[in-house]
């Protein structure tokens, strides 16, 4: 441990890399335009497609989750491509989903101080904040079934399969280790990364534990799983082959809680 040295240096925060020097270029042409408005805003991205991520940083999408966000809504995470072929489809999503033109006016018109330069560098955690708070939030809808239900349970923890072995859950009725009859994994993710393929691993783990007398049921949501449709295959495939019973997203809750409820009564709980 000793011996153990840092494998980089500390940046300046005040030297401007090439992506700092494209997004000021960016800000600084959007500042010129006569107005701002989708036509504006379309003419002007058509011949600049490298600053299609100015424009999502505008509305405080980082490049993961515009991306993310692109793909869902457009079919194509290339958004040089979109700038060239389809920058009214672009800027028209932007604007309606994101509130781009109102967000560029009230932003290029406003005075900025050095606390505002912290805050956005802080930004970061504000981000990682509300990407906790959109899994929690899901997991938060599979309590209140339970609860509409009247079923005992406990959030979070881990349950007990055969041969004494452990594995993660989100939700446990009635109870954590070797009381859990059923147990939910609640995945939902707007970004990628490495949290995808831990979800798969949990419920792959919870598939492989499980004892003939419980229930395993996923719930996931979140666009994040269109950039990692294998992922995705993973966890469909053990619904299909029966490794667990239920595979559901947000829309399908009815059918999740109509599942919930017939395993209750076969393990009669209610």
């Amino acid at each position: 441990m000793a011996t153990l040295g840092a494998q980089s240096e500390h940046p300046d925060p005040t030297l401007e890399s090439e992506d700092g020097v494209l997004i000021k270029r960016a800000a600084t042409e959007l500042a010129e335009l006569d107005e701002i408005t989708q036509a504006s805003l379309t003419k002007w991205i058509s011949t600049r497609p490298k600053y299609v991520e100015a424009l999502g940083l505008s509305v405080g999408l980082s490049k993961e989750k515009l991306l993310n966000n692109l793909k869902f809504a457009l079919g194509t995470a290339g958004y040089s491509t979109l700038a060239r072929d389809k920058p009214r489809d672009l800027i028209e999503y932007l604007d309606d989903s994101f509130g781009l033109v109102a967000l560029l006016h009230a932003q290029l018109n406003r005075q900025y101080d050095f606390s505002d330069v912290l805050v956005a560098r802080a930004g970061t955690r504000a981000f990682a904040k509300r990407a906790s708070d959109a899994g929690r939030k899901l997991e938060d809808e599979i309590e209140e079934i339970a609860k509409t239900l009247g079923l005992p349970y406990e959030l979070r923890g881990t349950f007990v399969g055969r041969d004494n072995q452990e594995a993660p859950f989100d939700l446990a009725i009635p109870g954590k280790g070797s009381e859990a009859l059923i147990v939910v994994a609640a995945k939902g993710f707007d970004s990628t990364g490495s949290k995808l393929g831990d979800a798969v691993r949990e419920v792959e783990q919870m598939a492989s534990v499980r004892r003939p007398n419980q229930y395993v049921m996923a719930v996931i949501d979140g666009i994040g799983w269109n950039r990692r449709k294998s992922d995705l295959a993973k966890i469909h495939a053990k619904w299909v082959s029966n490794d667990i019973d239920g595979m559901y997203t947000r829309a399908t809750l009815g059918d999740f809680q109509n599942d919930l409820l017939e395993a209750a009564r076969m393990k009669r709980l209610l």
